[in-house]
């Protein structure tokens, strides 16, 4: 899955003095108030895990009314920070015919709207359950307690929740998407195709578009001036159309 990385950081951790004699234990208790508490900017990401080496058993003696211990320390730490374009996997904890609610790494909250759920899902009731099947497979199901792969589209950093969706087809129920690698890929590379054969299309017809200026002497300053104008009109049409090239969001 994305949106997963492993950073080194030279971090100093402060332990009051009466902790001094248990510095392990209150190193690690520090360290695990950062576990799935916020976004930090500092590490650039929500903390999942951390695997901590001391530098030494010395530590400095801070100044001040209660004289903290700064223990220096090198961690490697699991960060959690989804972007745009990235792929992600979550547990759908509610659906409805115009949203589909899900939970990722059992602590982050996204939502799919309808208008980024692909056609081929038709949102039915099926023995009193809410389930969207896809008509171009039966099998391939998404209802409450599916594990299911989305496109990330936004990141809200302060309150960890993204927006995705369902339009990519390599995007779905994980289950169905594994059994079936071979067959959603093949639907890719058709879209794409069809995408590409489209943008050629438009830029043969545009070549095969002739524009006879032959600008003769006894033209009158009218007709010549008229030729010229539909000229640049199409090299400017020509410029502005295909082929195109869509950028979709950022990537890591």
């Amino acid at each position: 899955m994305d949106g997963l990385k492993v950073s080194d950081a030279d971090l100093v951790v402060y332990v009051h003095p009466s902790k001094s004699h248990k510095v392990p234990q209150a190193i690690l208790r520090e360290l695990s108030s950062l576990l799935f508490n916020r976004f930090s900017e500092t590490f650039d990401g929500v903390v999942l895990a951390y695997d901590v080496n001391v530098h030494s058993k010395n530590a400095k003696i801070l100044s001040g009314i209660h004289p903290y211990l700064g223990v220096k320390l090198q961690a490697k730490l699991l960060l959690f920070h989804p972007k745009p374009d990235m792929l992600l996997e979550g547990k759908v904890v509610k659906l409805g015919q115009q949203s589909i609610h899900i939970i990722v790494l059992g602590f982050s909250s996204a939502i799919i709207t309808e208008e980024d759920i692909r056609e081929e899902f038709k949102y039915k009731i099926k023995h009193g359950e809410e389930v969207f099947v896809s008509s171009s497979n039966k099998r391939h199901k998404i209802k409450v307690g599916t594990i299911v792969r989305f496109l990330v589209k936004s990141f809200d950093e302060e309150i960890l929740h993204m927006s995705g969706s369902l339009h990519p087809a390599h995007t779905g129920s994980v289950r169905w998407l594994d059994k079936n690698m071979e067959d959603w890929s093949n639907a890719d590379r058709i879209t794409k195709k069809r995408k590409e054969s489209g943008e050629r299309q438009e830029v043969q017809s545009l070549d095969n578009t002739t524009l006879d200026v032959d600008l003769q002497c006894e033209c009158s300053l009218d007709v010549a001036t008229s030729r010229v104008g539909k000229l640049a009109s199409l090299l400017v049409t020509r410029a502005t159309k295909g082929p195109y090239v869509y950028f979709a969001g950022l990537t890591s």
